[in-house]
């Protein structure tokens, strides 16, 4: 207690120094969670949007070597339509299992009757497709409107129609109803063609993809690429699970025990788009993170060893009435700890009403590559939070030990004659 008493009226003593310390740990603090918000909330904006808005689902599964030599020979890697329904017996029986959703992908050419240009395709079940976005809905911080083009709706009772990409649409001049043909390949290599009608578009969220994309219904995919029943991948969306490598794994087994071979892949795996921000907001956030916790050491670090300087006759008469030299470093530790302690709760609160100010703001911007704009929102972070909080301590601790340590060693005499 009499330590904890001295600190405190040590760090009272030059108000001043202290003050300015204790604002460089708050505002670092700070700067370091809100970036950490910033970055959360991206990651689970990506998250959802490959998830439901891309339609990838949780895991998607394939026979062993369809990404690679499938479209050399998609024949022998597509899902025949009894191996569909087998897999969809085998899963009915899993409880984290919400749906499960043959796929079909397909490509060619797309023409308005005077010009063409390509288009790549994905075939699914109309229901399939609205429980995989159910998820888009709960996005209470995104505009009704920049929602409502990312969604997408396929009519069952019109097997016809396709859902096509803005930028392909605006390309080919083809509105809403606009009848469109389609060719493809098919299975065994056939030319097969088909007219369309254009049920409606959709904004990718992807200049690179918004001029080529399609959707359609399964029916009309299987129609086209000349299969029955059959589907080049299943997708399977999950409940609230935390999606993990076993719980994949054990799927693989169960369906290879009962005859289906299938390779199986998270979305992660398959979007690579939020494998590189992720990996560039990780080294954006680590960089910031080092220096904001240099300037943090160095700035704590000068403070304590001014006040040991300044202190250093106090040091000596301590030491002359019975002090202990470990008594001294733990002294000006705790005045460090109290200094880091302060300053982080300081930075905590300054990091609550900065996140509160700029997700009331309604601020928004275009990322790269985008065609929409998305809400700039801060998420409190609290496992990265906790993380900065314990280290800035630990670092503030160890900020002191050194000038402190070297004012414990000085004999008695020396220290209590400095000047």
């Amino acid at each position: 207690m009499n330590t904890f008493k001295l600190a405190v009226r040590g760090l009272t003593r030059n108000s001043r120094r202290s003050l300015v310390t204790l604002l460089t740990i708050a505002f670092g603090f700070a700067a370091i969670s809100l970036f950490a918000g910033y970055t959360h909330n991206v990651y689970e904006g990506l998250a959802r949007q490959a998830i439901h808005g891309g339609l990838l689902g949780h895991l998607t599964l394939h026979k062993r070597g369809m990404d690679t030599e499938g479209k050399l020979d998609p024949e022998r890697y597509l899902l025949t339509g009894p191996e569909v329904e087998k897999a969809r017996r085998i899963l009915a029986d899993e409880p984290h299992i919400q749906l499960v959703a043959p796929r079909l992908g397909l490509s060619g050419l797309l023409s308005n009757g005077k010009s063409s240009t390509i288009f790549i395709a994905d075939g699914i079940e109309p229901r399939a497709m609205e429980v995989i976005q159910a998820g888009l809905l709960s996005l209470s911080n995104i505009r009704p409107e920049v929602l409502a083009a990312y969604l997408k709706k396929l009519n069952p009772q019109r097997p016809e129609e396709v859902e096509l990409a803005s930028g392909l649409a605006e390309l080919l001049h083809l509105p809403r109803n606009a009848q469109a043909a389609m060719l493809v390949s098919t299975v065994s290599g056939q030319a097969n063609a088909l007219d369309v009608s254009v049920g409606g578009t959709f904004d990718t969220g992807n200049a690179g993809t918004n001029d080529k994309l399609a959707l359609m219904t399964l029916q009309l995919a299987q129609t086209l690429y000349d299969v029955d029943g059959g589907a080049d991948r299943l997708t399977l969306l999950l409940d609230d699970v935390v999606l993990t490598d076993d719980y994949a794994v054990r799927l693989a087994e169960k369906l290879k025990a009962a005859g289906l071979p299938l390779e199986i892949r998270t979305w992660k795996d398959l979007s690579d788009f939020y494998k590189q921000v992720h990996t560039m907001f990780n080294m954006i956030f680590g960089f910031i993170f080092s220096i904001v916790l240099t300037v943090v050491v160095m700035s704590v670090a000068n403070s304590m060893g001014m006040t040991v300087i300044e202190r250093t006759r106090e040091i000596g008469t301590l030491r002359a009435i019975g002090l202990r030299r470990s008594g001294v470093v733990r002294l000006f530790a705790t005045e460090s700890l109290l200094l880091s302690l302060t300053g982080c709760l300081l930075g905590l609160l300054i990091t609550v009403a900065v996140r509160a100010g700029v997700n009331l703001a309604d601020i928004s911007y275009v990322p790269p590559s985008s065609t929409s704009p998305v809400p700039l929102l801060v998420d409190l972070d609290l496992p990265r939070i906790a993380f900065t909080f314990v280290l800035m301590l630990l670092v503030g601790g160890l900020a002191a030990w050194l000038p402190a340590r070297r004012a414990a060693v000085r004999p008695v005499m020396d220290a209590l004659g400095h000047n």
